[in-house]
């Protein structure tokens, strides 16, 4: 199949670009306002659905590379762990430090692996289920910051979304299950690391 130059780069454009945004969304957690909070949130759908898409153009203009192999999940670690640390600091009764620190580890240690593996000429395959476990992470910080955005509105709608968020039992369960996936996931790569050989074009 006969893709265009310009074509060829843009899932990595698209990824690079989320890398780039992070920064952006991390300083527009700390607006204490509906409207800063609301930026954040509209920006976070974006970069989320970059990480959709710039994978689905990749297999479809099939521009597969190491390079692109190696920025995709490099740019969501970016916006994952940046997302998580910025809400440490933010509401560390929401997302403890000890939650961003084992997600942290987690990412460090397949990093390693993979690593290691590529020094000896291969790429390590990424699970499927690790893509998952990459969603229920946006989904979770998806709930926080629509959450973070509606404690902003007029009550009762903003009573509601402070309770669930500060005052129930529901966003520390769900970190609970997004962390334990996490590890469950990066335990993979240890107990049963997979490696693939990629033509580069």
């Amino acid at each position: 199949m006969y893709t265009s130059a310009g074509f060829r780069y843009l899932p990595n454009l698209l990824t690079v670009t989320r890398i780039l945004v992070t920064p952006l969304l991390l300083l527009l957690l700390t607006v204490p306002s509906q409207e800063g909070q609301a930026s954040a949130l509209l920006l976070f759908v974006l970069a989320s659905l970059s990480d959709y898409y710039d994978g689905v153009l990749a297999r479809r203009l099939q521009v597969r590379s190491r390079l692109g192999q190696y920025l995709d999940p490099l740019a969501d670690k970016v916006l994952v762990l940046g997302m998580f640390g910025m809400l440490a600091v933010e509401a560390p009764s929401v997302v403890p430090w000890w939650a961003v620190a084992v997600i942290a580890l987690r990412d460090v240690t397949v990093t390693g692996v993979r690593t290691w593996v590529e020094a000896w000429g291969s790429t390590l395959q990424t699970f499927r289920i690790a893509k998952l476990k990459t969603a229920l992470q946006l989904a979770f910080l998806f709930g926080v910051l629509v959450l973070r955005t509606g404690t902003h509105m007029a009550p009762p709608l903003g009573q509601w979304a402070g309770w669930v968020l500060y005052d129930s039992y529901l966003p520390g369960v769900a970190l609970a299950l997004v962390v334990g996936f996490t590890v469950v996931t990066g335990a993979l790569y240890l107990i049963a690391p997979v490696e693939e050989r990629v033509q580069v074009e």
